[in-house]
């Protein structure tokens, strides 16, 4: 949602570059610089993929008007721009709603406010302001506390296991309920996901507490391989799912609710009111269009080389005490890698490799919660694949070179 783009170029939780002020952000802006510069010299980059300019995404945007295929149907870009969420807002709602088998879907700018508005939907239609939803779910670390703060909501925890919580903890919660809320995968926990007779089993569970059930599938489009279910069948166990268009579709930003047609209007209703409705939004609903019909079918592609990528990590780190490819095999197309190095050398034995070698293994790194332990979230998409297993493992030795030098 809202700043969360992972640890490769996070800048942190909910916006903090630490405790030092200023300075801190000076030498996070520093980093990020060179950082892209490293990034845009190289001629591989692993790990989400070479960053793009302004000129480039405008470009790519523009490449639109010239295809034949685009003067109308479901890119509309013969017709007018959007105002207040008609045109090509319409246009991606009734095709969001289309793929996840849903009666309506609704466009929102981000998806702090699209959560925010669902979950105060089902609070006001079950009675209850309580969701059940785990710790480490998106709106509890990344997102201060919003749908507390501004919506009245609280939350209650089924487990604080780094997994989705199973069918036993969700009947045994010790408090009512009104929504259960299952992120799919969780993030935090290294973008992990339960099997499907695990999923089904907690979602009877919370129906059978009497709760709703929204799904968090910020991140959903990715999840057709592990649990070997189309989208509208994984998607049709709730009664509502909040997806994302730039997490892994590699959109501009925005996000969705699909849900029944009178939720729907409830929630453009508090999309309103939450300051949502944009005068136009065109260019972003134009770029998740495009990340529809180019990402969302290589994501099964995506998490098939993450497991080649994955492996070849943990044979390269082998043997290395603390060092941890979670989950293994991975579960989507992202994974977490921890080692045992300060994060600051990690992050510079990692720009050594790219300025000096032109390849690029990861994105930012973070402290973990042992000292001298780091954490990166790997994101294998359509750069990646150009990778072998034996690149990337000859790369990692070369990482291990130069961590003896930073």
């Amino acid at each position: 949602m809202d700043g969360d783009t992972g640890m490769d170029g996070d800048t942190g939780r909910d916006g903090d570059t630490g405790g030092d002020g200023g300075t801190g952000r000076a030498r996070e802006r520093e980093m990020r610089e060179r950082r892209t510069a490293a990034l845009r010299g190289c001629d591989r980059v692993l790990s989400q993929g070479r960053p793009r300019t302004v000129r480039e995404r405008l470009a790519e945007l523009a490449a639109l008007a010239d295809r034949p295929d685009t003067g109308g149907g479901d890119w509309g870009l013969d017709g007018p721009p959007d105002v207040y969420g008609d045109g090509p807002v319409d246009r991606l709602e009734r095709r969001t709603a289309e793929l996840l088998g849903f009666e309506d879907a609704v466009f929102f700018p981000t998806g702090t406010m699209a959560q925010q508005a669902v979950l105060r939907c089902w609070a006001e239609r079950t009675g209850s302001r309580t969701v059940a939803m785990h710790p480490l779910a998106h709106p509890e670390v990344h997102e201060r506390d919003a749908y507390a703060v501004l919506s009245g909501l609280r939350s209650v925890h089924p487990t604080t296991a780094p997994r989705l919580p199973t069918a036993a903890e969700v009947q045994g919660l010790d408090e009512p309920f009104g929504t259960l809320m299952l992120e799919l995968p969780l993030r935090d926990a290294g973008f992990v996901l339960p099997t499907w007779d695990e999923l089904c089993a907690a979602v009877d569970a919370g129906r059978g507490r009497e709760a709703v059930v929204h799904v968090d599938g910020a991140r959903l489009w990715e999840t057709t391989a592990h649990f070997g279910r189309t989208l509208p069948e994984i998607a049709g166990l709730a009664d509502s799912v909040y997806v994302s268009f730039y997490k892994s579709l590699g959109g501009l930003s925005g996000a969705a609710v699909a849900c029944p047609a009178e939720v729907g209007a409830q929630c453009r209703a508090w999309r309103h009111r939450y300051g949502g409705q944009l005068f136009q939004q065109w260019p972003t609903v134009l770029s998740a269009l495009l990340g529809l019909e180019r990402e969302l079918p290589r994501l099964p592609e995506y998490a098939a080389h993450a497991r080649v990528v994955a492996a070849a990590l943990g044979g390269a780190f082998a043997g290395m005490p603390g060092a941890v490819v979670h989950p293994d095999p991975p579960h989507t197309h992202q994974f977490r890698l921890w080692l045992p190095y300060p994060a600051g050398m990690l992050e510079e034995a990692g720009l050594l490799l790219a300025e000096e070698t032109g390849r690029a293994l990861f994105g930012g790194w973070r402290e973990g919660p042992v000292p001298g332990l780091s954490v990166t979230e790997v994101t294998v998409a359509a750069s990646a694949l150009e990778w072998s297993a034996e690149e990337v493992a000859e790369s990692a030795a070369g990482l291990l070179e130069r961590l003896a030098r930073a």
